[in-house]
């Protein structure tokens, strides 16, 4: 009697296919310059191949997988100093934190409202920032993510060509973000490792909603906030993971419809579209406060990513430290927001289900 069953070689070469198509798209996306390009690039990759009918696949152990590596990556991306640069700039963090609640509850709100979705789905679509930890809980059930990408992918190329065509008038050539020197041992990562899955296991035992991504990033993060380690992880193995990550997106995509594609696709502009005014007057508010350029204040406060800021400011001849610093901290908000907020949609859906339950008790 085998233990295990071989895999079925025809599931095998579609998977293989499909992560091919995934890492072509990435590294197009990466060589043309694109934010996040092995994770955008791969999902969209994947995606047109399973809306024109190929043959893609992604097995549920591998998400699993998959779902530890993004927690792994969520975490150890979080900088060490991130606590410390609070007290930094208190007036404009503190529009940081206001803003990202009224830009996740009110293009939430339109989203739902307008364009009648699902709680889940209007949520997930409405953070700005942490795509593939948004992907990846939308992946284990939370919301439609075929329209969370969708709207989160017009999002990010709205900005990514906004960006550019300001930087097309400044006299530079890129801004350079800092890269990694110092990376995780194979034995750091064992460890980390089996702390994440640890964590995701107790995660799922709690009930709590994308268990294992959210428990693999709380132990990432904790470890790494707290000084247990410092070094980033290895930058193949966060290629292979967002390379993983946008198969996986794009997977999800085989017999989407015309019409569910056009709908997201104008909750996303009109979610961006809020997202830019929002931060506008934000920005407008702070600049009365603290003596400090609007387009600096501007840039620190924008959803966009930070090379592209960055470019902006030293341009402009802004601190650039104020402004990576921000986006550092809106991501470290962003971490500790989506879990929030993902626990409070299941807990009301939980309510409305167990309201329904009795209703029809009542009736009998």
């Amino acid at each position: 009697m085998a233990f295990m069953s071989l895999p079925d070689p025809k599931m095998l070469l579609r998977l293989v296919f499909t992560i091919a198509i995934s890492a072509f798209g990435g590294g197009v996306a990466t060589v043309l310059g694109l934010p996040a390009g092995w994770l955008m690039g791969g999902a969209l990759g994947v995606t047109i191949a399973a809306m024109a009918g190929a043959p893609i696949v992604l097995p549920d152990g591998l998400r699993n997988v998959i779902f530890v590596l993004i927690g792994m990556s969520m975490g150890a991306s979080v900088a060490p100093d991130s606590l410390s640069l609070l007290a930094s700039w208190p007036v404009s963090l503190a529009a940081l934190a206001i803003e990202l609640v009224v830009i996740i509850a009110s293009t939430g709100w339109m989203l739902t409202r307008l364009f009648r979705l699902d709680a889940g789905t209007a949520y997930l679509s409405s953070f700005p920032g942490h795509l593939s930890f948004v992907m990846g809980i939308a992946a284990t059930g939370v919301g439609n993510a075929r329209q969370i990408v969708i709207i989160q992918v017009i999002r990010i190329l709205m900005l990514t060509i906004a960006v550019p065509i300001g930087a097309t008038f400044l006299p530079i050539d890129h801004f350079e973000v800092a890269q990694a020197t110092d990376f995780l041992d194979p034995l750091q990562l064992l460890a980390l490792a089996l702390g994440c899955v640890a964590m995701g296991i107790v995660f799922i035992r709690l009930k709590i909603p994308a268990g294992m991504v959210l428990g693999a990033m709380a132990a990432a993060t904790a470890a790494k906030l707290g000084g247990l380690y410092s070094e980033a992880m290895p930058t193949p193995l966060v290629i292979i993971t967002f390379v993983l990550t946008g198969a996986m997106i794009g997977s999800r995509f085989v017999g989407i419809t015309r019409s569910e594609f056009m709908a997201a696709a104008k909750g996303g502009l009109i979610a961006t579209a809020m997202t830019i005014g929002i931060v506008t007057i934000m920005a407008l508010a702070v600049a009365q406060v603290v003596d400090m350029p609007f387009g600096q204040i501007w840039l620190g406060l924008s959803p966009g990513a930070l090379e592209g800021m960055g470019a902006l400011g030293i341009a402009l001849g802004y601190d650039t430290a104020f402004i990576a610093a921000h986006h550092v901290i809106r991501l470290l908000m962003l971490s500790f927001a989506i879990p929030a907020v993902v626990m409070i949609i299941r807990w009301q859906e939980q309510q409305a289900t167990q309201l329904r339950h009795n209703s029809g008790q009542d009736k009998h």
